[in-house]
């Protein structure tokens, strides 16, 4: 078990940066959520470790604890099951490999819808990749902040509720392993894994009762519970299942920026919670102040 003293809390453990979808540097979500108050943090980019170093050394300028973590893209039937991991070996090879899979795919899945709504709207490639920064892996929020530049839809919130819905005929999936898998690769990469916001509405409701529980005998530490999407009646059934199996449950933002009205800390984790993730992890340390 991790010495309690060694962190301090309030904790938000899920925060982005433009590393991925998030529209601040690493070093900027770290002042923004200790502007918020917080004290420990996890940086959990999709499927990629890129901004951990930055975060990290703005971390202990600020008097931070960093836990270095990512949110791992999977998918269990028609849902986008997001994974989080905490403190695995960003080295490991079988999960890099993967990682630089659903990279490669989602890049080539990019092209693809903007060539599709290029048909309709004034947009291009080269539009969709001035809204990156760095070697981000180029994706729908990026294609939504293109739309906005561009003055064909007024916000990300409106790109994804319109073009770039199912329904509207430009969207097409990505690859992503099933959930079993994903929770297998941080395992196996001395990671702590937790499924993020489990239980949300519409079409990314809840997985069954019953694979849940095969995930939890494969190895999964525990659900992200205190999110702002997750439903009342899930969270309960989330509860009791995390007391059922003595399992992990966190409260974290989901920060990215100007990409979503979430604020840093609007949500925490506690520090028996933190301290458990800690204790459980052996693929890399935290960084302490």
């Amino acid at each position: 078990m991790a010495d309690a003293h060694l962190f301090r809390g309030p904790s938000d453990l899920h925060l982005h940066s433009n590393h991925s979808d998030g529209t601040e540097s690493p070093a900027e979500v770290v002042r923004q959520a200790a502007a918020h108050g917080i004290r420990t943090m996890a940086l959990t980019d999709h499927d990629r470790t890129s901004g951990w170093a930055e975060a990290s050394a703005q971390a202990a300028q600020l008097g931070m604890t960093f836990l270095p973590g990512m949110e791992l893209s999977a998918k269990h039937e028609w849902r986008s099951v997001h994974v989080l991991g905490y403190l695995f070996d960003p080295a490991d090879a079988a999960l890099r490999a993967e990682t630089e899979r659903i990279r490669g795919d989602r890049i080539g899945r990019a092209e693809r819808m903007v060539r599709r709504i290029g048909r309709d709207h004034d947009l291009t490639w080269d539009d969709v990749v001035a809204q990156t920064t760095g070697d981000a892996t180029v994706g729908r929020p990026h294609i939504a902040d293109a739309l906005v530049a561009r003055g064909i839809v007024r916000d990300r919130a409106a790109a994804f509720d319109g073009i770039l819905h199912p329904r509207e005929g430009y969207y097409e999936p990505h690859y992503a392993p099933d959930p079993l898998t994903a929770v297998g690769l941080i395992t196996n990469a001395g990671g702590v894994a937790i499924i993020a916001h489990p239980v949300t509405s519409g079409r990314d409701r809840m997985m069954p009762v019953a694979f849940i529980e095969r995930l939890i005998a494969a190895g999964l530490g525990g659900f992200e519970i205190e999110h702002r999407e997750n439903t009342a009646r899930g969270k309960q059934v989330l509860r009791e299942l995390a007391a059922k199996h003595d399992l992990i449950t966190t409260g974290s933002s989901d920060y990215h920026g100007a990409g979503k009205p979430n604020v840093p800390g609007e949500n925490t984790t506690t520090d028996a919670m933190v301290a458990r993730i800690i204790g459980r992890a052996s693929g890399t340390a935290p960084h302490y102040p």
